[in-house]
C-alpha cells in the first residue's frame, strides 16, 4: 500500500482524525490541484465514515456495559 492510501479499518479514531487533519491542510494549500482535490476529498469521506462507524461501535459497548450494572 502507497502512503497516499488510507486502510480505515486498521486505524484508530485519533489516526483517523489526525489523517482527516492533514487532508484538510493539503486541500486549504494553492497548489494543490483540482484532481488531488477530489482525491483528498474522498479518502476524507472514507476517514469520516470509518470514524463514525467506529464512535457508533464504542457507544454501543459503553451502553452494554451501562446495562448491566
Amino acid at each position: 500500500m502507497s502512503r497516499n492510501e488510507t486502510a480505515p479499518a486498521g486505524m484508530t479514531i485519533e489516526e483517523s482524525f489526525e489523517k482527516l487533519d492533514e487532508i484538510l491542510a493539503k486541500m486549504e494549500l494553492d497548489e494543490t490541484g483540482l484532481e488531488e482535490s477530489f482525491r483528498l476529498y474522498e479518502e476524507g469521506l472514507k476517514l469520516v465514515k470509518h470514524a463514525g462507524e467506529s464512535i457508533d461501535k464504542v457507544e454501543k459497548q459503553i451502553r452494554i456495559l451501562s446495562e448491566e450494572e
